[in-house]
C-alpha cells in the first residue's frame, strides 16, 4: 500500500511543513478536500449582500484541519482581483501574549491591520482609533472590561447613539469589505473565550465587515453552558449567522497524506526488507484504525522521525510503524509488549515445551485484551497477530517452529527475539506501572510457577532511578489485594512469594533511610492483606503448604517473626487480643517447627551466607522465641558463624 519513493524539493518542503503540526497555507498541496470549499466560501464572502456585520463559524474537533481551511480561505481572498479583494484582518488570540485583556488585543490588531491599508477611508480609521482609545480606558481585570464594553455599546446609552450616528456619516463613502479571521478560539481559557464573544456581541455592527471564526463546537458549548448557565447553541445563535461543520476527513485522503510522509521518513530504507503484502496486512488490519484526523498523522510521523533513525537498518519498516502507532495511540498496550517479550516474540509449539506454555499464553493475552475498549479489541488483536505470529497459537490454534524464527530474524521482524529489543531503544525512565500492566502480570496469579518467574524477571530489570522493577510492581500491587485478586488465586500468590521471595531481596532495593520500606516488608504486607480475606483455618493451611514446599528461608523466617510479634507471646508491647490474631497459637507453633525443618534442610545443601538478610532475621527470631526453639535457632546461627569464620580465614 506504500512504496519507498522520492519527492521533489518543493513537495518535500510542503509535506515537512506538517511535521511540526503546522496547518497548510497553499491550497496546491491540499490532501483533505478543503481547497474547493475554501475557494467557494471566498467567492461567497466577496459577493454576498448583508445589511450590517456578518459572522460565519467553522466548526470541527481538534486535529480536523480548521486552521488549514482558514488559511486556504485567506489565500483565495488575497488572490482576488484588486477591485474585489477585501481587507483581511487575521487574529489568533491564542498567539498573543501579555497582560492586555483580549478586547484590547483585538481592537489593537484591527487598528494595526487597517492603518497599513490606503483603501480604508480616513474617517473610518479615526472611528477605529476612537474605539481603541475608549477600550484602553476600560479598567482591568478583563472580567470587568467585558461588562464595560457591553455598557459602552448599549443602545440605551446616549454615547453609543452618538457613536452610531457619527459612524453612519463616516461610512457614507463605502470602505472595502473587511474580513476578520479569528482562529483557535477553543484554545483560550474560559474567561478569554467569553470575553471574545461578549466583544463580538457588543461592538457596533460595522457595515461591510465579515467575521470568520474557527473553533471546536463541543468545547465552546461546554464552556458557555458552565459559565452562563444557558445552552451553548442558544447563546451562539445570537452571534453567528452561518455555520459550517467539518466532516470526518475522508479515509482515502488521509491515507494518501500518511503514505507521502512515510515515504519521506523511510526514503533510505533498502527495498529488499520491505514486504508490500506484510505492510498491507499490518496497515489495513490495525494501523488504519488509529488514523482518523490529520493530527493523528502528525503525531505518528513526528514520533517516527525521531525513533526510526536510531534503529535504521536493524528494524523492519512495516513493524516499526506498527509498534510506534501503539506507542502514540495506545501506550498501555505498547508497554505490555515492551515489558513482556516472551509472551509476544519467538515461537510456540503445541507440545508445551516452549516457555511460556500455550495455556499460559492464552491466559495472559485473553486477560489483558479483555481490559481494552470494545472498539479497540479486534483491531489490536488483528494487528498483534500480524506482528507476532506467536499469538496465532492463542487465537487461531496455529503454531510456528524454529525455522520461522530464522526467517523473522533475516527480515528484522519484531517477532524475532534477537531483534525485539531494537524496537525499544528510545524509552525514558520507567514510570508507574499502568493499571493494564499490573493486571497483565496478575493474569499469571493463579499459576505459582509462572507468577514467581515473572517476579524474578522484574527483579532482574533495573530502573534508571536505581531500584528494580520488582519493587515498583510490589508497591502498586498493594492497591489490588483487597478485591482485584480472585480468592482462588490467593494460595498461588502466597506460594510464589515463598518460592522466590529470597530472590527479590536485591541490594539496590534496600530501604533508603529509616522511613523507607524494604522489599521484605512489602512482601509480608501483601501476604497478610491477601490472607486476611480468608478464614483462619485456610490461612494456616495456605502458609503450611507454602512453607513446607519452599526453600526461601529468609521469607519464611520473616513471616514467622511477624506472627510471633503480633501475638506478643514474649512481652512485646501493643499486642493484639487473641480474637484478633492472624493465627491461633497452636497453628503458629506448628509453623515454627516447619520453619526450623526448612532451615535445617537448606543448611544441608547450601550456605546460609548466601541468603539475603537471613542472619539478622535469625537473631531477631531467637530473641523472641521460647528456650527450646531458641536452642535450635542458636545451632543454626553457630553453624552460620563457623561458615563465616572459615570463609574469612580462607580469604
Amino acid at each position: 500500500m506504500v512504496e519507498i519513493t522520492s519527492h521533489s524539493d518543493s513537495e518535500t518542503e510542503n509535506i515537512n511543513e506538517q511535521f511540526a503540526d503546522n496547518p497548510l497555507t497553499n491550497p496546491k498541496y491540499d490532501r483533505l478536500g478543503y481547497a474547493a470549499f475554501a475557494r467557494h466560501l471566498a467567492d461567497s464572502i466577496c459577493k454576498m449582500n448583508f445589511p450590517e456585520g456578518f459572522v460565519i463559524a467553522i466548526y470541527g474537533p481538534w486535529g480536523f484541519g480548521k486552521s488549514t481551511l482558514l488559511n486556504f480561505l485567506v489565500h483565495y481572498l488575497k488572490d482576488k482581483p484588486e477591485n474585489e479583494q477585501p481587507i483581511i484582518v487575521p487574529f489568533n488570540p491564542w498567539l498573543f501574549t501579555g497582560d492586555e485583556d483580549i478586547t484590547r488585543r483585538f481592537v489593537n490588531q484591527l487598528q494595526i491591520s487597517l492603518s497599513q491599508l490606503k483603501a480604508v477611508p480616513q474617517g473610518f480609521r479615526k472611528r477605529i482609533a476612537d474605539f481603541v482609545k475608549a477600550v484602553s480606558e476600560i479598567p482591568v481585570p478583563y472580567a470587568q472590561a467585558g461588562k464595560a464594553v457591553v455598557k459602552l455599546f448599549d443602545n440605551k446609552e446616549k454615547d453609543i447613539s452618538e457613536l452610531k450616528e457619527d459612524l453612519e456619516e463616516t461610512l457614507e463613502d463605502k470602505h472595502p469589505r473587511i474580513v476578520v479571521a479569528i482562529d483557535e478560539i477553543d484554545r483560550l481559557n474560559s474567561d478569554d473565550i467569553m470575553q471574545l464573544f461578549r466583544l463580538l456581541k457588543a461592538i457596533p455592527n460595522f457595515d461591510n465587515v465579515v467575521y470568520v471564526l474557527a473553533f471546536n463546537q463541543e468545547v465552546i458549548h461546554k464552556i458557555i453552558s458552565e459559565t452562563q448557565n444557558i445552552p451553548g447553541d442558544v447563546y451562539l445563535e445570537k452571534i453567528i449567522q452561518a455555520a459550517f461543520e467539518l466532516p470526518l476527513p475522508d479515509k482515502t485522503l488521509l491515507r494518501r497524506l500518511l503514505f507521502e510522509k512515510l515515504n519521506i521518513i523511510f526514503a533510505d530504507t533498502p527495498k529488499q526488507i520491505f514486504d508490500a503484502t506484510h505492510w498491507s496486512n499490518i496497515y489495513s488490519q490495525g494501523i488504519d484504525h488509529f488514523i482518523n484526523t490529520p493530527r493523528d498523522i502528525v503525531r505518528l510521523t513526528n514520533t517516527l522521525t525521531v525513533t526510526y533513525p536510531v534503529a535504521q537498518g536493524e528494524v523492519n519498516p512495516a513493524d516499526i510503524v506498527a509498534i510506534e502507532s501503539l506507542r502514540v495511540f495506545r501506550p498501555a498496550i505498547y508497554d505490555i509488549i515492551r515489558k513482556n517479550p516472551q509472551f509476544f516474540a519467538g515461537y510456540s509449539d503445541p507440545q508445551g515445551s516452549s516457555i511460556p506454555t500455550v495455556d499460559e499464553l492464552k491466559h495472559f493475552h485473553n486477560s489483558w485484551l479483555a481490559q481494552t475498549e470494545d472498539e479497540d479489541k479486534e483491531p489490536i488483536k488483528r494487528l498483534l497477530m500480524r506482528l507476532f505470529p506467536k499469538l496465532e497459537a492463542v487465537y487461531c490454534n496455529t503454531y510456528y517452529d524454529a525455522k520461522h524464527e530464522s526467517i523473522w530474524r533475516k527480515y528484522l521482524r519484531i517477532c524475532s527475539l534477537e531483534t525485539f529489543a531494537n524496537y525499544f531503544r528510545l524509552n525514558l525512565t520507567e514510570g508507574k506501572f499502568s493499571e493494564i500492566e499490573v493486571k497483565a502480570v496478575l493474569t499469571l496469579a493463579c499459576d505459582p510457577k509462572a507468577f514467581g518467574e515473572k517476579l524474578v524477571e522484574l527483579a532482574n530489570q533495573k530502573r534508571p532511578d536505581g531500584i528494580t522493577q520488582a519493587r515498583a510492581f510490589l508497591e502498586q500491587l498493594e492497591d489490588y489485594t483487597e478485591t482485584a485478586i480472585p480468592l482462588n488465586c490467593i494460595a498461588s500468590i502466597v506460594q510464589a512469594f515463598f518460592d522466590v521471595g529470597d530472590h527479590l531481596l536485591r541490594s539496590e532495593d534496600q530501604p533508603d533511610g529509616i522511613f523507607d520500606l524494604g522489599t521484605d516488608i512489602r512482601v509480608e504486607r501483601i501476604i497478610a492483606q491477601l490472607l486476611r480475606r480468608i478464614n483462619e483455618q485456610e490461612r494456616f493451611e495456605t502458609l503450611k503448604h507454602a512453607m513446607s514446599n519452599s526453600n526461601a528461608v529468609s521469607t519464611i523466617v520473616s513471616e514467622i517473626t511477624i506472627l510471633i510479634q503480633e501475638q506478643g507471646k514474649y512481652k512485646m508491647e501493643d499486642c493484639s487480643s487473641p480474637g484478633e490474631w492472624f493465627l491461633s497459637r497452636e497453628h503458629l507453633k506448628e509453623l515454627e517447627e516447619i520453619a526450623l525443618q526448612r532451615l535445617q534442610a537448606v543448611m544441608q545443601h547450601s550456605s546460609l551466607l548466601d541468603v539475603a538478610k537471613l542472619p539478622e532475621k535469625l537473631y531477631f527470631w531467637q530473641s523472641l522465641t521460647e528456650e527450646k526453639v531458641k536452642q535450635s535457632i542458636q545451632k543454626v546461627i553457630d553453624i552460620n558463624n563457623e561458615e563465616l569464620g572459615s570463609s574469612t580465614n580462607n580469604s
